[in-house]
């Protein structure tokens, strides 16, 4: 099955108490001031839904953004907001595709069972007529273990071992940020750190993926990793500024089917800063 339901397909669920719906809107990045998701969660969301703040269930022991907290920490938190090891889990953004995604391999990384992304978000939801209630939300405690797979996440030493390899054709390290940043042609957003891209890397920019605020269809997705050359039967690894549009095009290889997906969970931010990265720049 497809991780993408539609509203229709929620709707019908939404009244079983083993279902969980969560907003995980991060804010746009680059915007300023900076956009408060959770308060438009507050004023506006599907009923019964929690708020799931990404930053707030990552690594807080590390400078590098939104890495996986370790399991223990991950299993307190999730059963604090009520998501046990057996729930449906629905997760939605309010606008376009950006950080759901990234939700949804976290809990699937950390061996959550039945995820999905409602396609097309909050806007989708109300587009087809369906109700929207506000306030906080909160639902009884569960019980959710964390058991990390540790096959999904790669770190900057297997990164290396990749790009060293990549002259053998064996690597598909795919990038999800833009295309400027890829090339060397526009700065990070990160202060301090270089743009440009690893060696071997294909430009794969999550956007590019994205159509009227939702994944574009299987057809077009297979497409355009078709004209980037990839082969979705090998194993490939996304990448992005922070780990978090990684999860976009991750998303997009699941719908077309490609089985052997990883994710660079310190992404460009770790590795632009590591004294022994090779970066390269074609602008």
């Amino acid at each position: 099955m497809s991780p993408l339901v539609e509203p229709a397909w929620l709707a019908d669920r939404l009244q079983d108490q083993n279902t969980v719906v969560l907003d995980a809107t991060l804010p746009p990045v680059g915007v300023t001031p900076p956009v408060d998701t959770r308060s438009r969660y507050v004023a506006k969301h599907i009923p019964g839904a929690i708020f799931f703040d990404i930053d707030e269930h990552s690594d807080h022991s590390t400078s590098l953004p939104h890495m996986l907290p370790q399991p223990e920490v991950f299993s307190r938190s999730m059963s604090a907001l009520g998501i046990g090891d057996n729930s449906v889990i629905v997760i939605y953004e309010q606008d376009g595709v950006f950080s759901a995604p990234r939700a949804w391999w976290m809990l699937r990384t950390f061996g959550a069972q039945n995820v999905h992304i409602l396609n097309g978000g909050l806007n989708a939801w109300i587009a087809a007529g369906l109700p929207t209630a506000s306030g906080e939300v909160h639902r009884p405690a569960a019980t959710f273990h964390a058991k990390l797979d540790h096959d999904a996440v790669k770190d900057f030493a297997q990164v290396q071992q990749m790009i060293a390899e990549h002259t053998q054709g064996h690597t598909q390290i795919l990038d999800a940020r833009s295309a400027a940043r890829f090339t060397g042609a526009a700065p990070e957003p990160r202060p301090g750190i270089s743009s440009g891209h690893m060696p071997g890397a294909t430009s794969v920019p999550f956007t590019e993926l994205v159509e009227e605020g939702r994944l574009k269809s299987p057809e077009k997705l297979r497409e355009i990793f078709s004209s980037k050359k990839v082969d979705l039967q090998q194993p490939i690894t996304t990448t992005c500024g922070s780990g978090v549009t990684a999860a976009v095009v991750a998303l997009g290889l699941e719908v077309v089917g490609a089985k052997r997906v990883t994710l660079y969970d310190g992404s460009w931010a770790e590795y632009a800063q590591h004294p022994e990265a090779k970066i390269e720049k074609t602008s």
